[in-house]
């Protein structure tokens, strides 16, 4: 067994245009101060990565590589999550998703899909320079707009979406597998990923390609009814990184998972900072360590009422408190009568 990584952060929810968060030494120092060993980057800002410089310049990533280093941290993996959810746009998100690129790509889906795939391929040699061996993103959408099917789903709409998403991901997976590095799909509300069924269409479609990995984030399926630790129990061998990332789920008889167009804080299913919902970390972090989990604990903040510095500060200890040291001997050994081949026989009756 494997003592998890941690605890790190995701500073995607950080990020802003004020001190400390508006510059990459900056955060360093404020995520090391709080208690953190890690620091997941997403890619979409060059203040803080230079996706493209770190995918074409070695110098460069180790100069990035260096800058974390130096202050006692680690980059746990790169996220490419905004670009991932522009490999497949269902159209009536066209708009909606136009921002997530630059101005360049935007009113044109094509090009807008092209980058992106650029973008995945640029995280695949980024993280291969850093030395990292997974990757965070997201799969894409051509279904959510269907996800309840009403009207009934044409025949043949399902198959046809997955076999486009499969035809896309799998040029981008075969390079991530060049580079020896995992691709995690965060298997998440509003992408063709967003259970374990889905999850398996897709690799059916990409032939079980080694590189379609899993991000597993409890959260989400808190917040779908979903069994968030039997699914540890069937897909540990996919599961390569770990967001940890608290929800609650209080259903009235007025609204339950679809939320009835609430905004968060009136939601019946929301997200929480760590230790404020409803998740079994121990059950978690026990399961983690059971089946040898090598990644780290990222810590993703998401909170409709905490304050974000109040959630990191909390959320450093929480992690902190929950890895498990793992034993390096039985607790019975103490009775262990020895090993002897002939004696166990003898035992057995065989002799």
């Amino acid at each position: 067994m494997t003592t998890i990584k941690g605890p790190a952060i995701f500073i995607a929810q950080f990020i802003g245009d004020v001190a400390p968060f508006n510059d990459l030494r900056a955060i360093c120092q404020w995520a090391k101060g709080l208690g953190f060993k890690g620091m997941q980057l997403p890619t979409n800002d060059s203040r803080f990565i230079d996706l493209q410089k770190a995918a074409e310049s070695k110098t460069y990533a180790d100069e990035i590589k260096g800058i974390v280093n130096s202050y006692g941290l680690e980059i746990t993996e790169l996220s490419t999550h905004l670009q991932g959810q522009l490999v497949a746009v269902n159209p009536i998100y066209d708009q909606l998703f136009d921002g997530f690129a630059p101005e360049a790509y935007r009113n044109n889906p094509k090009a807008r899909q092209e980058w992106a795939v650029q973008q995945l391929k640029y995280a695949a040699k980024a993280s291969q320079n850093l030395g990292l061996n997974a990757h965070a993103t997201f799969s894409g959408a051509f279904l959510w707009p269907m996800v309840y099917p009403w009207p009934q789903r044409p025949a043949g709409l399902v198959d046809t979406a997955f076999t486009e998403l499969g035809k896309r991901w799998e040029p981008i997976l075969n390079t991530f597998d060049e580079c020896g590095v995992d691709v995690c799909y965060e298997i998440h509300p509003g992408e063709d990923l967003h259970d374990g069924i889905s999850y398996e269409m897709f690799l059916d479609k990409v032939n079980h390609h080694k590189r379609a990995c899993l991000l597993y984030d409890p959260s989400h399926f808190v917040l779908q009814c979903l069994d968030y630790l039997e699914y540890i129990d069937i897909y540990h061998e996919r599961i390569k990184m770990f967001h940890v990332k608290d929800a609650e789920f209080n259903p009235t008889g007025r609204q339950g998972v679809y939320g009835g167009y609430q905004g968060w804080v009136d939601r019946a299913g929301r997200f929480r900072s760590l230790g404020d919902g409803q998740v079994d970390f121990k059950s978690i972090f026990s399961k983690m360590a059971q089946y040898d989990f090598k990644g780290w604990a990222v810590m993703e903040w998401e909170c409709a009422l905490k304050h974000p510095e109040d959630g990191a500060r909390e959320g450093a200890i929480f992690i902190k408190d929950h890895i498990i040291r793992v034993t390096d001997k039985a607790f019975d050994d103490f009775s262990a009568s020895g090993t002897d081949n002939n004696f166990n026989r003898k035992i057995l009756g065989f002799d």
